[in-house]
């Protein structure tokens, strides 16, 4: 079985490897027991149910209330040669009856279905004869009453399941969850003897910070002035305060869209495909907008005004970064927003329907006990990043390095992630370098032209310590030198070195490993990072995607085209070496991408 998830893994995806946790979900669910996954937003939960569709027999229905996710999931894998559909409001009916036909023509492997489409006869009329081998639920805290974003809805997926002629196998994933959203989801969805993992909240390459600034317009302005960013989202609690937001952008040259409940249809969707297709930088939006949004390169999530709960706030903040690069999340606090999102909570539960007055109630106790806990996180006077995992029932050093708390009150009293990081990337440049080099690879000094032409700026260290200065690198130097994990060569370049105990404290499979391989192979990774070459890719890429009406990164990744860059593979069967082109993209890409490479060789 190993053997055969690789090849799938290699063959669609152009990966190598797994991320933490996807091998154990896939197996269990390819040996037919229920799983419930909480993985970090950004970790790669659809492989976890993709693999096993293409693996098995049956079709696999992915039951998810995000139109948006749907049509991206749906282009992806159609552009890696595995057949999709989705089945949602925004097909017409003869669009949605055709999709019905090509499924009982057993034309798709995997369907993507909103939870509202379950029990109507036209698609029941599907299920109950086809041979659905598993039951993906997406989104799956969206089932408990305890989470942060219940529909009634989900509540209705085990009647589906009770009527179909075989039970499929059943893999929830949520992003968070507390344990009583993990009871709930297990009890609503009737998991039986289930595999349940939980890979952890932390998001290591995300810096958490709250200010509270006397005037938000002013900071946020200020801040965009000077930060590089790709795409960042603002976040704001109510229609009026976004127009806001909006209008202030606009009024000082910020390219930004907006997005709220009081647009029609069809201006929130060109918005929110301005956005993806990277016509705007920036959204200016309600918390109606992000939720399916796949977009790998959002720099930054700014909320102007205090989220309802922990897992809004850290679901919402987890669409920055999600590339792996590092990306800031600011909450701007302020004592008034407690006022206003109380009376949110209570107007939103008594306009609701269906429940009793005693069922308002306890839920305006639950959720303004939410929100007390999410007031403490903007006044704690200790780590950020330690409160949300210690939330979420994780627990975590008094010091991350990576949020606002630990910058003022930064301390060496143990070794940090940082300092961690600053190992790995001695270790990953092959032990070669002083301490101004490395200093440029942390804090990702892009005018250093050396870092580009060895494809260091490709480590997934690169930039870690982009928020600090000089002065914090060099004082994490002179500690781990001090602790006995680094030492210095005695000649005049002052070579750094790692110890024996500065070795034992990271165990993965290094990326000095895999360049050696892709040297060996392409044997032209040193020469100069070609910035025309790049450029080149990317206009390719963009214009391909335009052709077929999706985002560019569905093509390729800005990881990929760096790889691209870097080593310039100059035949087909070379591309296989190249991280995310799988074979179908390389049988539609890879002779145009070669045409472009070997112009540069």
């Amino acid at each position: 079985m190993t053997e055969y998830i690789y090849s799938i893994l290699k063959k669609y995806y152009g990966y190598d490897e797994f991320r933490q946790g996807q091998e154990e979900i896939i197996k269990n669910i390819l040996k037919g027991k229920d799983v419930m996954a909480v993985m970090p937003t950004g970790s790669g939960k659809s492989i976890c149910y993709q693999i096993p569709a293409i693996a098995s027999d049956g079709i696999t229905l992915v039951i998810s209330p995000l139109i948006s996710l749907m049509k991206d999931q749906v282009f992806s894998l159609n552009q890696i040669g595995v057949r999709a559909a989705y089945l949602n409001s925004s097909l017409s009916f003869n669009q949605f009856r055709k999709a019905i036909e090509n499924a009982k023509a057993g034309i798709y492997k995997i369907i993507y279905v909103a939870p509202e489409r379950l029990l109507t006869d036209y698609f029941l009329n599907f299920a109950l004869n086809a041979n659905i081998s598993i039951l993906a639920v997406d989104e799956a805290h969206c089932i408990s009453q305890w989470g942060h974003d219940f529909r009634p809805s989900y509540t209705q997926i085990h009647e589906f399941v009770d009527l179909l002629p075989k039970r499929p196998v059943i893999a929830a994933f949520t992003a968070t969850a507390t344990s009583r959203v993990k009871q709930d989801i297990a009890s609503q969805l009737h998991l039986k003897d289930y595999f349940t993992v939980s890979t952890g909240f932390d998001r290591k390459n995300l810096h958490f910070a709250v200010e509270k600034p006397v005037d938000k317009k002013s900071y946020i302005l200020t801040y965009l002035k000077n930060i590089k960013y790709n795409s960042g989202i603002i976040y704001c609690a109510t229609r009026k305060q976004t127009i806001e937001v909006y209008e202030f952008l606009k009024a000082n040259d910020i390219c930004a869209g907006i997005y709220h409940g009081g647009l029609n249809d069809d201006e929130r969707n060109k918005n929110q495909d301005d956005f993806i297709y990277d016509n705007i930088n920036i959204m200016v939006a309600t918390s109606a907008f992000g939720m399916g949004i796949d977009k790998p390169d959002v720099s930054f999530v700014i909320h102007y005004a205090l989220p309802l709960n922990i897992e809004e706030y850290y679901q919402q903040a987890g669409r920055a970064g999600r590339d792996g690069n590092p990306a800031d999340c600011i909450l701007l606090y302020s004592g008034s927003d407690v006022r206003m999102n109380k009376f949110l909570i209570e107007k939103g539960i008594e306009d609701s329907e269906g429940i009793s007055d005693e069922q308002k109630k306890s839920l305006i106790i639950s959720e303004e006990e939410k929100l007390k806990l999410m007031t403490y996180y903007c006044t704690t006077a200790n780590c950020l990043r330690k409160y949300i995992l210690n939330y979420f029932g994780e627990t975590a050093s008094d010091n991350c390095g990576n949020c606002s708390y630990c910058k003022r009150k930064y301390n060496f009293d143990c070794i940090n992630n940082d300092s961690k990081n600053i190992l790995k990337v001695i270790y990953e440049t092959g032990e070669h370098y002083g301490k101004n080099m490395l200093a440029d690879i942390v804090l990702g000094n892009d005018k250093n032209t050396r870092i580009s032409q060895a494809g260091f700026d490709a480590l997934p260290e690169y930039g870690c310590m982009s928020r600090y200065s000089k002065g914090d690198f060099l004082r994490n130097i002179k500690w781990l030198d001090d602790n006995n994990y680094i030492y210095f060569t005695d000649d005049q370049y002052k070579i750094i070195k790692i110890t024996p105990r500065g070795m034992a404290l990271f165990q993965r499979k290094s990326t000095k490993i895999v360049n050696s391989i892709k040297n060996k192979i392409f044997g032209n990774s040193d020469s100069q990072y070609d910035s025309k070459l790049e450029n080149e890719l990317m206009e390719f890429r963009k214009k391909t995607a335009q052709k077929l009406g999706m985002p560019a990164y569905i093509i390729f990744n800005d990881s990929t085209l760096k790889e691209l860059v870097t080593y310039k593979p100059n035949e087909l069967n070379k591309l296989f070496y190249i991280k995310g082109l799988g074979e179908n993209k390389i049988n539609k890409y890879g002779k145009s991408i070669i045409e472009i490479i070997t112009k540069y060789q």
